[in-house]
């Protein structure tokens, strides 16, 4: 995860004043334990982990396999799939911040830092889509019956993933690993001040301003039209504002802290260090909040979840009686051998 903290964790103080961004003057010191914070930030780390593969796989199977394809369970897979994909890397992130020690090699360093950024522009991006696609279904219902289709959403989250992979870039670029005697890091190395300005203000301005003022745009535009209109079911737009909101209340403090970071030397380095470590977690937290939404929220989602599981336990159990018929039968057979 390219969490900015990394950067200068371990500065000494005479850092501090020097015309430097903090890659480029990091002096590292590995012999602090981990605070009581990091240890129960990890622990939520642990958690988020499993909750959001089981989440996440859960919604995968559902609206890939069992609900029919349409546009927004198109939307919702993608997602699903983003937050998956973040979730595999989050346990080697929870190992390094615990040992302060990256023995996982430069190309997982640089892939599990750009996982978390990949996910939130996949994430971010594919809110605009929902709330677009919804905001096109009530004021344009003639358009969108004729032209919306499950190719061309497929064709837009194409698009989606190309641009995220793009943004992500400097991600891969700028990570690097670092070998002190028995201990490697995996940090960030902007080496000019103005780049890493530029990469946390294209990550902000891209990443969340813009797609959230779109989305906030959308969003007051159906609740006038819904106003208007005789709606029979709210359920769709309950789960979009959700998603919205808890993205929103999960990024806003990583961002905060990470523009503060751009001055760090105007600021206590323990207070940047601290809010960064609880905002990247607020982070990687969205990724089991939105499949927990669905189940809560979502009615069909929930009810085909129920039958699903329902049709697989009725399975088992008629695997169960087979098996245990053919070995009664095996057994009545045997007993006739014998006599």
């Amino acid at each position: 995860m390219d969490v900015d903290y990394k950067e200068y964790a371990d500065y000494t103080p005479d850092n501090e004043t020097e015309n430097v961004s903090p890659p480029t003057a990091e002096v590292l010191n590995f012999s602090s334990s981990p605070s009581l914070l990091t240890h129960a930030l990890v622990v939520f780390n642990i958690l988020i982990t499993v909750i959001g593969l089981i989440g996440n796989s859960v919604v995968i199977w559902i609206c890939g396999w069992k609900m029919k394809r349409t546009v927004i369970t198109t939307w919702y897979i993608s997602l699903a799939i983003s937050n998956f994909l973040f979730c595999i890397f989050l346990p080697l992130e929870a190992f390094y911040r615990i040992t302060s020690h990256w023995p996982f090699g430069l190309l997982l360093c640089k892939f599990t830092s750009s996982a978390l950024f990949l996910n939130m522009y996949s994430s971010v991006f594919l809110l605009v889509l929902i709330s677009t696609d919804r905001c096109v279904m009530i004021l344009f219902p003639v358009w969108s019956h004729n032209h919306r289709s499950v190719k061309k959403a497929f064709g837009v989250v194409v698009l989606m993933w190309l641009l995220s992979a793009l943004l992500t870039l400097p991600s891969l670029i700028f990570r690097q690993t670092i070998v002190h005697g028995s201990v490697t890091q995996c940090y960030t190395s902007y080496v000019d001040p103005s780049r890493h300005k530029a990469v946390v203000l294209t990550r902000f301005i891209c990443g969340f301003l813009i797609p959230f003022l779109m989305i906030v745009v959308c969003c007051s535009v159906l609740g006038v039209k819904l106003k208007t209109l005789t709606v029979k079911s709210t359920k769709p737009y309950k789960i979009m504002v959700a998603l919205i909101l808890s993205f929103f209340f999960c990024w806003v403090p990583y961002h905060t802290f990470v523009l503060l970071e751009l001055d760090f030397k105007d600021h206590s380095l323990e207070v940047l260090k601290t809010g960064l470590k609880v905002g990247a977690t607020l982070a990687a937290a969205n990724c089991f909040i939105s499949p927990a939404l669905y189940v809560f929220v979502g009615n069909d989602f929930k009810q085909t979840l129920k039958r699903s599981l329902t049709s697989r336990m009725e399975e088992a159990m008629a695997e169960e009686f087979r098996t245990a018929g053919l070995n009664h039968s095996r057994c009545r057979s045997m007993e006739v051998i014998k006599t």
